[in-house]
């Protein structure tokens, strides 16, 4: 898809953060249903299949469209090759801004670092980064009503477009993978893991079900977080066999 629209990217014009008004447009927008529009970002064309941990986010956000968007131009104009514009994009937008932080001292204090032998799960975003594999169920950032869609009204599995997307691409990709601890970014995420659970691609053991999304906007993150931490944290014993 990058090769695609190279062309539209280098046109955009040159600026520290775009406006919606220059992203959402007819030039990027794939697809559309009532009151949802998704839009193409360069962000989720690479796959690690070396990954230990696989993060599942619900679909990129604006914050993270940005980011995609301004390093895929960069990289463009400079003339780096595609797959180093796909990686680049890659980490600079995956859960960008405030929710990696969140996520990052949530998985802390799971000592998910510990059972990967690393100082902080931030290393998985600098240094060993060829531990972690991210992607969201919808690759391409999803708008309802102009704003980012969060998983409700409608749930995933309730529209025929955003279901389409994630058979066409998530079921596709989490298939590649045998040996991985499946992080779920939020109830909007679980509720198709235990789909796929259900129909046997994936099991129980693998998937770190009821870990909250880590978005500041989710005012129960805290609550929900303590709620779940001791079995958060035995199942990651248990996944890396690990002493308890």
């Amino acid at each position: 898809m990058l090769e695609k629209y190279a062309e539209a990217l280098i046109r955009l014009p040159q600026k520290d953060k775009y406006e919606k008004t220059d992203l959402l447009i007819p030039t990027f927008k794939l697809d559309t249903e009532k009151s949802l529009d998704i839009y193409y970002a360069p962000h989720n064309e690479m796959v690690n299949l070396e990954a230990k941990i696989f993060i599942v986010g619900i679909t990129p956000g604006w914050n993270q469209m940005n980011r995609a968007y301004q390093t895929a131009r960069t990289g463009l104009i400079e003339q780096w090759d595609y797959e180093m514009i796909k990686r680049e994009c890659k980490k600079a937008a995956r859960f960008a801004g405030s929710m990696r932080n969140n996520l990052i001292d949530m998985l802390d204090q799971l000592q998910l670092q510990k059972a990967l032998a690393i100082p902080s799960c931030a290393q998985l975003f600098r240094d060993y980064d060829g531990l972690l594999h991210t992607t969201s169920l919808v690759p391409y950032p999803v708008f309802n009503k102009g704003k980012n869609y969060t998983g409700t009204h409608p749930s995933i599995l309730d529209s025929a477009l955003l279901t389409r997307y994630v058979q066409t691409y998530f079921y596709k990709e989490v298939q590649l993978f045998s040996d991985v601890l499946i992080i779920p970014l939020g109830k909007a995420v679980e509720e198709v893991l235990l789909k796929l659970i259900e129909e046997g691609y994936l099991t129980s053991q693998q998937c770190l079900l009821g870990f909250p999304h880590p978005s500041g906007a989710n005012g129960h993150r805290q609550k929900q977080f303590l709620q779940e931490k001791e079995q958060l944290k035995a199942k990651i014993k248990s996944f890396f066999k690990l002493p308890t």
